[in-house]
């Protein structure tokens, strides 16, 4: 796939060692209007919890401050994970932002818990957790709550979630697996595949099934495909492999419940000696980078687009220093979006 595509960005608010939260944050809304600046379409955060090294626990929270600091990128989550949460406030949230900032408000769902099984707990304290096969349930009674359309019979029709607003957030389905996919084909809803998340193998595979079994809808007409991929680029193959050392000791440490520290300096990763099973570990855990130099990032990314045929790509970038994260979406903006 040649020619132009279309970036977006998927940010995790990464807290480096250090570094505390509120730097972290700070640098999310300043790399937003950075993005916007270079012609980036989306700005999407994450929501995770109880992970030290990631400061994105709220998005609707993170989304108003992005909203408010720029003016024309579309904001929204990367994504609320709505098994914890009410459908009815989800929706109270977004219809909120939707007001706010009219016509720019994504509102990414998933399904996944964003931490471990207690801070699931936690999350639905004094209550239990939701039962994760109620999602597809919870995804019809959002959007008839965004649209104020919930059938008769319905036990909360005639509920609103705030004021009418002249549009709805657009919604999207979130996943790493063929479930998400077959979710968002039914409800003819555009998907996000998290291809450096997991299952890249089969990731096209997945994206094939979603537009096979796609069925138009009011939201969507035609099966809309985006992609996450995690990215970091720099002049140099030697200096982005540098950087993104930082990322691949951060994995072993999660792995291992020790991220408690953030994300380490280039110079402490450089120094860590990889054993053959560290190795073997981070060959086969499913998580895919990009890494290099312009030339073999556009070569590699143009690729994947190709593979999914698409030309929507949501770019994740994590290293410890943030200049260098900045420097990766200048580079990418220079390739792809002029």
């Amino acid at each position: 796939m040649s020619g132009r595509l279309r970036l977006s960005v998927v940010e995790q608010s990464p807290v480096r060692q250090g570094g505390t939260g509120a730097d972290a944050l700070r640098e999310t809304i300043e790399l937003a209007v950075v993005c916007e600046r270079l012609g980036y379409e989306r700005f999407w955060v994450a929501e995770h919890h109880s992970l030290p090294g990631i400061a994105s626990t709220s998005p609707e929270i993170l989304i108003g401050q992005i909203g408010a600091a720029t003016s024309t990128i579309r904001v929204g989550s990367g994504g609320v994970m709505l098994p914890h949460y009410s459908a009815f406030k989800v929706a109270e949230n977004f219809r909120m932002l939707e007001t706010l900032f009219p016509g720019r408000v994504d509102l990414g769902l998933g399904r996944a818990p964003g931490g471990d099984r207690r801070t699931a707990l936690a999350l639905a304290w004094p209550g239990q957790p939701h039962d994760v096969r109620a999602y597809p349930e919870q995804v019809d009674d959002l959007i008839a709550f965004l649209a104020d359309d919930l059938p008769e019979g319905h036990p909360f029709a005639g509920l609103r979630v705030g004021p009418p607003t002249e549009g709805v957030p657009e919604v999207w389905l979130l996943g790493s697996g063929v479930d998400s996919a077959l979710l968002a084909a039914d409800r003819g809803l555009p998907f996000s595949f998290a291809h450096f998340f997991g299952n890249a193998a089969n990731g096209p595979a997945i994206v094939d099934a979603y537009r096979k079994r796609f069925r138009p809808s009011r939201q969507l007409a035609e099966p809309r495909v985006h992609v996450a991929v995690q990215v970091l680029c720099a002049p140099t193959q030697e200096e982005a492999e540098w950087h993104a050392a930082s990322l691949a000791v951060a994995r072993l440490q999660m792995a291992r419940g020790q991220g408690g520290t953030g994300i380490i300096p280039p110079e402490q990763a450089a120094a860590h000696v990889f054993t053959p099973e560290e190795r073997r570990f981070l060959e086969h855990s499913g998580m895919r980078s990009t890494v290099g130099d312009p030339r073999r990032v556009e070569d590699e990314l143009r690729e994947i687009a190709a593979r999914y045929a698409t030309e929507h790509l949501g770019i994740v970038t994590i290293c410890f220093d943030f200049a260098a994260r900045r420097r990766s979406y200048e580079l990418l903006a220079e390739a792809f979006l002029r």
